[in-house]
């Protein structure tokens, strides 16, 4: 019997932050099931935080690595998921979709403070993403 698993796409600005955490979070709860990617238009590195509080969860970032909306204008995808948040009019379009889901989230590397304001910002954007993806974005999928 062959399984063919329906692609999703998480996507934002610089796939740093949101989408990473989106992509990573999706994979390991349903990977079984799905064809996981994240991309940004405007590619930056990881950030740290991200992957620190990736880590904190149990979730394996060493795979990961920021990826651009060019890389995948071959591929055709059954769900788009747009995460932009508070960036006004920054937010990137991808066309290749079946199924277009909008939820934005803050960018959580747009706050100030000192590191330890930041990594509980970072968590808190993670369990937002988290709570969300496993309560709500699944049974919109399914």
């Amino acid at each position: 019997m062959t399984f063919n698993k329906k692609k999703i796409i998480f996507i934002c600005k610089n796939n740093s932050g949101r989408s990473q955490m989106a992509e990573s979070i999706f994979k390991q709860a349903y990977g079984e099931y799905y064809e996981v990617y994240s991309a940004g238009s405007d590619p930056k590195e990881i950030n740290p935080l991200t992957i620190k509080v990736l880590e904190e969860i149990g979730i394996d970032t060493s795979l990961n690595r920021s990826k651009s909306l060019k890389e995948f204008q071959e591929y055709e995808f059954d769900y788009v998921v747009s995460l932009c948040g508070d960036e006004e009019g920054s937010c990137p379009t991808f066309l290749k979709g079946k199924k277009h889901i909008y939820h934005g989230f803050n960018d959580p590397k747009s706050f100030g403070g000192d590191k330890k304001a930041k990594l509980k910002l970072f968590r808190a954007i993670r369990d937002e993403i988290n709570d969300w993806i496993r309560n709500s974005l699944v049974d919109e999928i399914k």
